[in-house]
């Protein structure tokens, strides 16, 4: 199993959100522990994944070698994309 950490950044992001769309993303985080290539996809031409939750992404690095999951950003799908 994949151990799931946030990055500070990403544990701001999530917190801001409605509670109810905070329990859905780590539900689906929660799920996808065991097998992340199922429920993750690549970014074309980045080195992070994606994850779908509704209208929510999760930027996140797979290190399948320590079997960790580093969310990186967590963001409505308008936003999440925009560099600052």
């Amino acid at each position: 199993m994949f151990e799931v950490l946030f990055s500070s950044k990403a544990e701001r992001q999530l917190k801001k959100l409605e509670k109810q769309v905070q329990k859905r993303i780590i539900s689906v985080l929660e799920r996808s522990r065991a097998r992340p290539e199922a429920h993750f996809q690549k970014l074309v031409g980045e080195t992070t994944f994606r994850l779908k939750v509704g209208d929510y992404r999760v930027i996140a690095d797979i290190k399948k070698n320590q079997l960790l999951i580093l969310v990186i950003k967590v963001a409505h799908r308008k936003k999440v994309y925009k560099h600052p």
